[in-house]
């Protein structure tokens, strides 16, 4: 598959428009395939799907495995949970024909009503809404007792495997944790991108997930495998690029991938075949992609309470903010006092618009920061 700009924003499309990641690939695919779960950790945007989607077209797992992907950002209860992780198996299956669709179906059989079959084209399809799960609990079994019988081992990817934390249900990671043990013939990667919430998950004694994973952390792709990627895809399509462009998008937005990637999306598409990528070009794309979000960025600042938008503007303004509750701190933003700074960070880091770091805030959109200091 050749696309028109190798810089891919969103999705995995193949190894081709995938950076690097060597290690991170060889070290996933070891885990899961010698039979270990995984705990895979990093900032959002950083690469976690893309390098499960590679992993999943590896050659030790792509015909080997069953492989489900599962996003549960937006979930909230056990139920949302079942009903997610049921759809995923049903629409891998579809595709690889009836069989291991009625096999499906024997087993889950409170997720049969949901079958249906086209009248015109014979294609099946899964209609059922969240509200016709009825027992969660007695699904979530029903599933795991058709992945232990499938016809070749499987592979789960759960993403954002945080959200747990806030489900409405009482002791749902002990009972993920019951029903993870019994697995013979599947295996877990648990991706998270909040580090303190993944961390207590799976490190802390009292917890139910405790000692039960291999822990990955990642990182940045280093700046010198990203510069050969960009140069690369740059020559091979008729477009030059000045290296010191590459190193000053790297630096300015700290190796972040999402934001690398589509930053040289935009510079990609500023410039046309024979001609090469300059310095000025690089203000146009940041131009194009800030003013894109003008109007939600407007529109998120204006819902936010008086004190949590003026922490959140000082922080945009430190970029990188260190003692948010200090005495320096809120004197410099002509903030109220630490305990209303501590208050309205702790609002903002559940709503996901400031991320911490070893104590050090920052907008979590990067691309909100700049628009912030420009404006504010």
């Amino acid at each position: 598959m050749s696309l028109k700009n190798p810089f891919v924003i969103s999705g995995y499309v193949s190894p081709y428009y995938f950076c690097d990641r060597e290690e991170e690939t060889k070290n996933l695919i070891r885990y899961v395939t010698n039979g270990r779960n995984v705990a895979l950790i990093s900032t959002r945007r950083m690469g976690k799907t893309g390098l499960i989607r590679h992993c999943f077209q590896s050659k030790e797992i792509r015909d080997r495995y069953h492989t489900f992907f599962i996003d549960i950002y937006s979930t909230g209860s056990l139920r949302e949970f079942v009903f997610a992780l049921g759809k995923e198996i049903f629409e891998e299956l579809k595709p690889k024909g009836s069989k291991l669709l009625d096999q499906f179906f024997s087993v889950i059989t409170s997720l049969r009503a949901g079958f249906r079959l086209n009248r015109d084209t014979g294609e099946p399809s899964f209609e059922m809404g969240l509200g016709d799960i009825r027992e969660a609990g007695a699904t979530l079994d029903e599933i795991f007792r058709y992945l232990e019988q499938a016809g070749k081992p499987c592979i789960i990817a759960i993403d954002e495997f945080q959200q747990i934390e806030h489900y409405a249900e009482p002791n749902v990671e002990a009972v993920l944790r019951s029903l993870i043990q019994k697995c013979k013939n599947t295996w877990f990667i648990f991706a998270g991108s909040q580090r303190h919430i993944m961390s207590g998950l799976f490190q802390s004694p009292a917890r139910p997930f405790y000692q039960s994973v291999g822990m990955m952390q990642l990182g940045c792709i280093s700046p010198d495998a990203y510069r050969n990627f960009v140069t690369m895809h740059f020559e091979t399509n008729h477009r030059e690029i000045d290296a010191a462009i590459i190193d000053k998008v790297y630096d300015k937005f700290d190796g972040h991938t999402w934001y690398l990637q589509i930053i040289f999306n935009e510079l990609f598409s500023l410039t046309i075949p024979g001609d090469k990528c300059g310095l000025t070009m690089l203000d146009e794309a940041l131009t194009n992609l800030i003013s894109a979000q003008e109007f939600t960025c407007q529109e998120i600042l204006s819902r936010l309470p008086e004190k949590q938008k003026e922490i959140l503007i000082a922080i945009a303004k430190e970029g990188k903010a260190v003692g948010v509750t200090s005495a320096d701190f809120v004197k410099k933003y002509n903030l109220q006092t630490p305990s209303s700074v501590q208050s309205a960070v702790r609002y903002l880091l559940e709503k996901d618009l400031v991320t911490q770091e070893n104590n050090v805030f920052s907008v979590y959109d990067r691309f909100f920061g700049i628009w912030i200091k420009q404006n504010f």
